[in-house]
Order: C-alpha cells, then structure tokens, then sequence
C-alpha cells in the first residue's frame, strides 16, 4: 500500500503542472498579439496622422513636392494687402494651384521680382509649376485689375472699362456723372480719369473705381503742385491740364513732352505771330481728332480740318473748353515746366521711334516736315 499509495501522490502534481503551463502558453500568446496590435496601431497612427507634419517638412530634407504643370483649368485666389510670401504660399496651396507651400516659398526666393506681386484677386489655373505660378502673379497674369494708359478720352476709358471690369458701359457712365469732380475741372470728367493701373476685384463697384480715378489724380495734382504751378505760369489749373492732354496726344517720349509744351505756350502767347503761326492757332492734330472722335490715323485729312468745333484749333484760336485725354505723369509735369528755346514748330520724323523734330522758324519747320517725308517713303508706318 505505501508504494501504490506514493505513486499516486506523484502523479497528481505532474498532471497540475501540465494544466499550468498550457495557461501559461495561451496567456503569453495573448499578450504578443495585443502588443502588436498595440504597435500597428501607432504605427498606423503616426502613418497617417503624422503625414501632414512630413509634408510640411519635406523641403528640408528633401526637394519640395511641385508639379510638372502647366496645369488646367481655372480657380479664383486672392492675394490680400501686406500678404507675405509663406502666406502666399498657404494660399496657393489651399487653392490646388501649387504642390505645396514651401514649393512655392523656394521659387519666390529665387525670384528677385517676387517683392513686386500686388494685392488683388487673381485667376489661376490648377497643378501649376510653382515657379510659373510666381511669374503669374508678378506680371499680374489673371489678376483682376485693368491698366488705363495715358492719352484716353473718356469715352476710350469707359470701353476699356466695360471690357475688363464686367461692368456695363452705362453702370459706368453713370458712375462718371455722379462723381465728385475737382472744383476746377467745370463739370467735366475730360482729362481727370487718371491713367494708372487699378484693382477689380473684391467689393469694388462703378463707383468705387471711377473715385480711385479721380482720387489718384487728386493725389498727383498735389505732388505736382499743380495749383501753385498754374497760377505761376498765369494759367488756370484746368487750362495747365489741357495743355498737357494736348502734350500727351502730341508726342510720345518723356523727353519731348516740355519742349512740345513751350510750343503750345509760345503760340497762345503771340509770340509764334511773327514766325508765320497765324492768330495764335495751336494747329495741332491731336485736338481735331478729338473733334471728331476718329484716331485711325496719326494725321488729320483737309476736310477733318475744316470741322466746325471749338476743338478744332486749325479754325479756333486759343486753347480748346477743355482737355482732350487724359495726361500722365510727364505730360502734366511738362506742362507745369515747359522748356525755354523759343520754338514754335513740331514734327515727329520717325514714327516707329517717336523722334520729333522742333523749330523756331517756318522755314527750319519745312526742312523738318521734309525728313518726315523721306522717312514716309521707306515706311509704311505713314
């Protein structure tokens, strides 16, 4: 009985410990898959959560994404006052025109002109090359703004206008109308519309645009000290802007502008009489194309000559009502300080250049009129 009475007793505790390490075995598996589920969660989470932040950082550890472009189709972006540069890029980036932002921010750093990009609304398209995106907007490509450039007549803005704003002619007109003009100016917009380039987006209306016309010109005239200037020279501010409306139409290059201005003044002096320039007649194409509203040509035909107008200064002495363009910078500044030769005569002898020869006498204007001639017979810019 001892013997078969120990063996029992041995046995007992083998099964047991069978029973304990079976549990053991399970127990350690479970923990193994729990912890790599654990692990392929974070490692999932960092995967995808993270993948913003490696984006974001890309460009310093490697090139940054960019498309190929040119890219397709279209989308409005707008580039807000006193953006910066990283901002532009956020912009562009939210937008799907660039890859990304730093993409951009590394073209624009390599772009000496990218200080210049305005303010403005701007359309674009989607998938650009990053570097095509900067010159986008650095020659204001897409940019809803309108450039009025010097020499338009109020009737040339509001179609340049109608053309580019999506406003209607009449919306605009209306505008003009409405306007509060310069106290000088006697009701008429002539010559105050001051050629710039302005915004069209935003919250911009007919009314809106038309007072920034008149607000830079208002701004100009006081830079230019156009009140003082006038009264020192014994003119009437709306006689000085005239003169100038005529100096821009007249002549092309800054240079000429103040001996084309001297000109005009000697012949509304008198002092042009005794050099063959009849009763103080201007005589100037530009104001007889106003008069009949037809810039086909740079010259005027007899029969334009002979219009019955008050601009028509071949048959009117003096200065016309009022301006007939509108002037820039060198044309009012040119009329403000005329050059002091003495000259009565003008005549552009190269029109692809914009060259223009000056006289005192008649008969130096005929030579003059002469190369005009000669340059005629091997253009056909005349």
């Amino acid at each position: 009985m001892t013997d078969l009475d120990t063996s029992e007793e041995i046995v007992r505790p083998r099964r047991h410990r069978r029973r304990r390490r079976r549990r053991s075995r399970f127990g350690s598996f479970v923990a193994v898959f729990l912890s790599l589920v654990v692990v392929g969660g974070l490692i999932g989470g960092i995967y995808y959560g993270g993948s913003a932040l490696l984006n974001s950082i890309n460009g310093v550890f490697g090139d940054a994404e960019d498309y190929p472009g040119p890219g397709s189709g279209e989308v409005s972006v707008t580039i807000e006052e006193g953006a910066s540069i990283r901002s532009m890029g956020a912009t562009l980036f939210e937008a799907g025109v660039v890859a990304s932002q730093d993409a951009f921010i590394e073209a624009a750093d390599g772009n000496p002109q990218a200080t210049s990009i305005q303010p403005g609304n701007y359309v674009l398209a989607r998938e650009m090359r990053a570097s095509d995106a900067v010159e986008a907007l650095i020659s204001g490509e897409g940019g809803q703004r309108v450039s009025l450039p010097e020499g338009y007549r109020v009737r040339q803005t509001v179609t340049r206008l109608a053309e580019e704003s999506g406003f209607t002619e009449e919306e605009l007109q209306a505008a003009i109308d409405a306007a509060a003009l310069p106290e000088y100016a006697e009701g008429d917009p002539e010559g105050f519309l001051y050629p710039a380039t302005y915004d069209l987006g935003g919250d911009t209306t007919p009314e809106s645009l038309v007072a920034a016309m008149l607000d830079r010109f208002d701004r100009t005239a006081q830079q230019l000290g156009l009140l003082d200037g006038a009264a020192a020279l014994n003119r009437t501010p709306l006689e000085v802007v005239t003169v100038a409306s005529i100096v821009q139409r007249e002549v092309s290059r800054p240079e000429d502008m103040p001996r084309v201005a001297e000109v005009i003044y000697n012949r509304l002096s008198g002092a042009c009489q005794a050099n063959g320039v009849p009763e103080q007649r201007l005589q100037m194409d530009s104001t007889v194309h106003y008069a009949v509203d037809d810039y086909s040509s740079v010259y005027t035909s007899p029969e334009m000559r002979q219009v019955d107008s008050p601009y028509n200064t071949y048959r009117v002495s003096g200065l016309p009502p009022g301006p007939i363009a509108s002037p820039g910078d060198d044309a009012l500044t040119a009329a403000l300080n005329p050059a002091n030769e003495g000259n009565c005569y003008f005549v552009a002898v190269n029109l692809e250049t914009g060259e223009t020869a000056f006289a005192v006498t008649a008969a130096d204007h005929a030579a003059n009129e002469e190369l005009l001639r000669a340059y005629c017979r091997e253009s056909d810019r005349c």
